[in-house]
């Protein structure tokens, strides 16, 4: 009786493994087909990319789409936009997000709880809704089509501060009384002790604020009128031509180029980032 419990349970475990693994080909399909195409349709050339039914691979090769995006646009001076925002926006998210966690979680101070449920509250309201009334702001200020009129209304903490805060919640208690206890000081506690052992989450939620930075749109293409601080992502928009003719092989290609930064720093920093997001799931 026992074998035959010991075989249904092993065959519900290799069902539950095949559903798991065709899922997981379903999800990467979704991810990475749309991807290929981009891909391939940047090596295209114009009267190959209508064609039915579609190629699937991109015959004649046309790199010339790559040289054609730096000369139609000035892409360089978009990306040097991109970089710039990025940095700045990034890194002002990642050093008031570790800080306001470093202060909601180990310091005391009287509402702390209520700032806190304050965060979470700004996490549930979308950016759209406040875009009217920070265009009516920045256009006020005289900041229009500059990059502090485009970092400035970005650079809010409330995501960061909540991940950072849960992970510095789940760090051990007796090393941080210790660190006190041998006269560390609040900052002295956040860098020598502190930030260490919270490197994976840091890595991670350092990433996730460069991906999404870099992939801003919708603000920057408000706040700019041209290549003197529009980024990439508005930049790209330059290629299409507004009467439906639009030869989508630069534009193909450009996107490649757009990807290309955040995907390399993905390869190298994906290990340091799934260990952080998954950091406190498993307990010892």
């Amino acid at each position: 009786m026992s074998g035959q419990a010991e075989s249904a349970i092993q065959g519900q475990g290799r069902v539950g493994k095949v559903f798991g693994y065709a899922a997981m080909v379903a999800v990467l399909a979704v991810i990475a087909v749309p991807l290929f195409w981009i891909v391939v349709t940047s090596f295209k050339a114009h009267d190959h990319i209508y064609v039915r039914p579609a190629e699937y691979l991109p015959i004649p090769f046309t790199p010339e789409n790559y040289s054609d995006v730096t000369t139609r646009i000035p892409f360089f001076a978009y990306f040097r936009n991109s970089v710039i925002i990025t940095f700045f926006t990034a890194g002002i998210k990642i050093v008031l997000g570790v800080l306001s966690a470093y202060a909601l979680s180990l310091l005391r101070f009287p509402g702390r709880n209520i700032l806190f449920v304050v965060i979470l509250a700004a996490l549930m309201v979308p950016n759209q809704i406040t875009i009217i009334s920070n265009f009516a702001l920045v256009a006020q200020l005289g900041w229009k089509n500059t990059f502090q009129g485009i970092i400035i209304p970005l650079a809010g903490v409330a995501f960061g501060t909540f991940l950072m805060r849960n992970q510095f919640l789940s760090l051990p208690h007796e090393i941080i009384e210790a660190a006190r206890m041998d006269g560390a000081g609040p900052f002295k506690l956040l860098w020598r002790v502190v930030m260490p052992l919270s490197w994976p989450t840091l890595v991670a939620f350092s990433l996730i604020t460069i991906v999404n930075e870099w992939n801003e749109y919708l603000w920057p293409f408000l706040m700019s009128d041209d290549e003197r601080t529009a980024p990439l992502q508005v930049g790209l928009t330059m290629l299409q031509n507004n009467d439906g003719v639009t030869n989508w092989g630069p534009v193909m290609a450009g996107t490649v180029l757009t990807i290309l930064p955040v995907l390399i720093l993905f390869l190298v920093l994906q290990r340091q980032m799934i260990k952080g997001l998954t950091s406190g799931a498993v307990k010892s």
